[in-house]
This record gives C-alpha cells, structure tokens and sequence, in this order.
C-alpha cells in the first residue's frame, strides 16, 4: 500500500532530480513535509491508489489514459500541422473542435504523467519487496 510516507519520499526524489541549489531543495522538501503534515497529500494518496488498482486491471483499464492523451495530441497535431497545409490545396481540410476542457486535461494528463512514472516505479519496487 502507498502511504504518505512513500509519497514524502517520491516527492524528495524528484526534488533532488530537479533543483539544483542545496537551499533550494530544502525549502521545497520542507514544504512538502508541510502539506504532508496538513494532510494536503491524502487526496494524492488516493489518486495513487487509484492509479495502482488500474495498472493491474486488463489492458483497457492500463491503457485508457495514454489513448485519451493520444486521441487529444491528434487533434492539436492536425489543427495546427496538417490543417494549414492541407486547406491551401483544399477548401473543406478538416479542422477538429479542441475544447478548453480538452486542452486543460492534455495539460494536466502530461503534468501527471511524471507523478504516474514515479507510482510506477514505486508500485514496481513494492512488489519486488513483497
């Protein structure tokens, strides 16, 4: 099971990965230990188990979030690299509609993803150790 604990130490690992100053990466590691204390951390828990309960569901539970992202990265790759060169040479070229909310989660889902490699790593490890 990912406890906070687990989360607390993912959090470190990427701090020291990501700033370089020794100062820098303290104050970050203290206010991760902040929001841990706040109990901030307890809805990223659950999203982590979450997470955990889908990697070892069948392919379609695995495998819906990166199709989602890959139907959305579709979309924006026509509207903005086919799109323009296809209407110079044909007037009906297909533009796809990309709501906001679509855009907001293609943000959020490549946001995610590094919180997700970093569950997966931890899952991985945790059943090794098990």
């Amino acid at each position: 099971m990912i406890g906070i604990d687990s989360i607390l130490n993912i959090g470190s690992t990427i701090i020291d990965k990501i700033w370089p100053d020794a100062g820098e990466r303290e104050k970050a590691k203290a206010r991760l230990a902040e929001l841990a204390a706040q109990g901030q951390l307890a809805e990223l828990q659950g999203s982590l188990k979450i997470m955990l309960a889908e990697m070892n569901g069948n392919w379609l539970q695995r495998s819906w979030r990166p199709i989602l992202m890959l139907v959305i990265v579709t979309i924006v790759a026509n509207n903005y690299l086919l799109y323009p060169y296809l209407s110079l040479f044909w007037t009906n070229a297909p533009q796809l509609e990309l709501p906001p909310q679509l855009w907001e989660l293609m943000k959020l889902g490549l946001g995610g993803y590094v919180v997700g490699r970093s569950a997966e790593k931890v899952a991985e490890t945790l059943k090794r150790n098990k």
